[in-house]
């Protein structure tokens, strides 16, 4: 997992392969105009997923605790502020169901490890790695989820 400043994600780029494409798109768009929706920026490799809506109570996130198989995610605050609960797939040992190919999710009942706050502005990478529940909060939110293949 990284968690940053927006200013500083051309550092990133040497994470992966498709990251420079990603990161390109994410620096020379103007999030804060686009409506909600999906955007294919190197077809199914590469997409822009722009949300805008309300964060939820700690449980309702948390029972959607997930993963990802085939994509890593890098998630830009573009307005509001947001909580995510965090932990090591490692460390997770309670699978709610089996993954699903078709969605790209593997949902948790175990327990985050870590809670920090995201504010407009930042960014944070979850990796298949990471089990991640955001969106915890009270208020509106927008944000874009950049969906990065990871083969």
């Amino acid at each position: 997992m990284v968690i940053d400043k927006l200013s500083e994600i051309n550092k990133y780029i040497c994470l992966h392969p498709r990251f420079a494409k990603a990161i390109d798109y994410i620096v020379t768009s103007s999030f804060l105009n686009m409506e909600p929706g999906t955007v294919l920026v190197d077809g199914e490799d590469i997409k822009a997923i722009i949300m805008e809506g309300n964060c939820v109570p700690k449980e309702e996130s948390l029972a959607g605790f997930e993963c990802h198989n085939t994509y890593i995610d890098i998630q830009i605050i573009i307005k509001g502020k947001e909580t995510v609960g965090w932990r090591a797939r490692t460390s997770c040992v309670e699978p709610k169901g089996e993954y699903s190919e078709g969605k790209d999710v593997l949902f948790y009942a175990d327990a985050p490890t870590l809670f920090f706050e995201l504010q407009a502005g930042m960014f944070s990478i979850y990796f298949p790695e990471d089990v991640h529940a955001p969106m915890i909060g009270e208020g509106p939110i927008k944000k874009v989820v950049m969906k990065v293949r990871v083969k």
